[in-house]
């Protein structure tokens, strides 16, 4: 375990202190567009970035469909220099295959800078210009990829913590492990669980992590259950199904990475009748931004049951809020600490 003292500036030294448990932030993904950019990042990366401009107001236009919008998520990975060309670009591009799965689909492409635009409006908005990009294309589908948050001018607990888990997973593990690749990345959310952590093309997200634990992260053997306070959550699925996810996993061990599912909310507190009447009117109009406030207040319910489907069955659970946690969200001497709402599984049951 790490070991607290007195400087809390450190959001995730205040968060584990405090026990926060991280599963269900993980964030619900259905296309990842990862891309290297040379360091150093500033804070606002992309902005400080002329370069890459022309990327970025690709990616921008998915703005004008909210919905999916809110589930595709932009990256930087840092070059390096065993893996980069340098003169060439590298893109990844992982994207929900079904509703029920087990992996992202992956596309890797090297690219000269100018075209790394023309290839994200053929990813995003016209697939079929992709022929375009066949002999860029890389064959690495068989590769696993680690990204490590090592931003530190964004929050700097991923420097802190992010960037000496970033070298010990190069050193052990890259060097060591055949078909794989560790990366650094910048910003995607829950820096006070830092060294945060995303696996591809699974797409499990981790925090809080100590060295000690990946053995069992990398090689995927041993007690699933020593990996429980580290999990985030499975980015094919919402906060209250990644919760029971957990669970599941935790009963059926190792071969539940390889079953393809899906979740879906059976029933949820509504929220008083306020909110009841607001979900009923903003959920009728057409309006994606509406829709996207009532998934925030649906994330605040204290109970959900959820049922998670996979080859060969489904399982229901009931997820009820247990409590409050004080964490600090971001890193900084004058960060007001805040409290976030706790969950757990009460009932869970398999469905024949």
């Amino acid at each position: 375990m790490r070991k607290f003292n007195d400087d809390c500036r450190y959001c995730s030294v205040v968060s584990q202190a405090n026990r926060e448990d991280p599963i269900g932030t993980a964030g619900t993904v259905d296309e990842w567009l990862l891309v290297e950019v040379p360091q150093p990042w500033k804070t606002d990366l992309w902005q400080q970035k002329p370069q890459f401009q022309p990327l970025l107001q690709v990616v921008e236009k998915l703005a004008s469909q909210p919905l999916r919008y809110f589930k595709t998520r932009l990256l930087a990975i840092a070059p390096h220099k065993i893996h980069t060309h340098p003169e060439l670009v590298r893109i990844f591009h992982y994207k929900r295959p079904a509703k029920l799965f087990a992996q992202y689909t992956k596309q890797e492409y090297l690219l000269p800078l100018a075209e790394i635009a023309s290839l994200a409006e053929a990813i995003l908005f016209q697939p079929r210009q992709l022929i375009r990009f066949q002999t860029y294309q890389q064959p690495t589908a068989h590769i696993r990829e680690i990204l490590i948050c090592t931003h530190a001018n964004y929050d700097r607990a991923c420097g802190k913590f992010g960037y000496p888990l970033y070298r010990q997973l190069q050193k052990k593990y890259a060097t060591a492990t055949e078909n794989l690749r560790v990366w650094q990345t910048n910003h995607f959310g829950g820096h006070q669980f830092a060294p945060t952590l995303i696996d591809f093309p699974n797409g499990q997200i981790w925090g809080h992590l100590e060295l000690d634990i990946l053995d069992c992260l990398i090689y995927r053997q041993g007690d699933v259950s020593q990996l429980r306070p580290f999990y985030r959550g499975w980015t094919g699925l919402s906060k209250f199904e990644q919760i029971a996810e957990r669970e599941i996993w935790m009963q059926q061990g190792w071969n539940w990475l390889e079953y393809p599912k899906s979740g879906r909310i059976l029933a949820q507190e509504p929220g008083g009748i306020v909110k009841m009447v607001l979900k009923t009117i903003f959920n009728c109009l057409p309006f994606p931004k509406l829709k996207l406030l009532v998934a925030r207040w649906n994330e605040q319910a204290t109970w959900t049951k959820v049922q998670i489907s996979y080859n060969g069955g489904a399982y229901s659970a009931l997820v009820k809020q247990t409590g409050t946690v004080t964490t600090k969200l971001k890193s900084g001497d004058d960060v007001p600490l805040t409290r976030v709402n706790q969950y757990a599984v009460e009932k869970l049951l398999k469905i024949d």
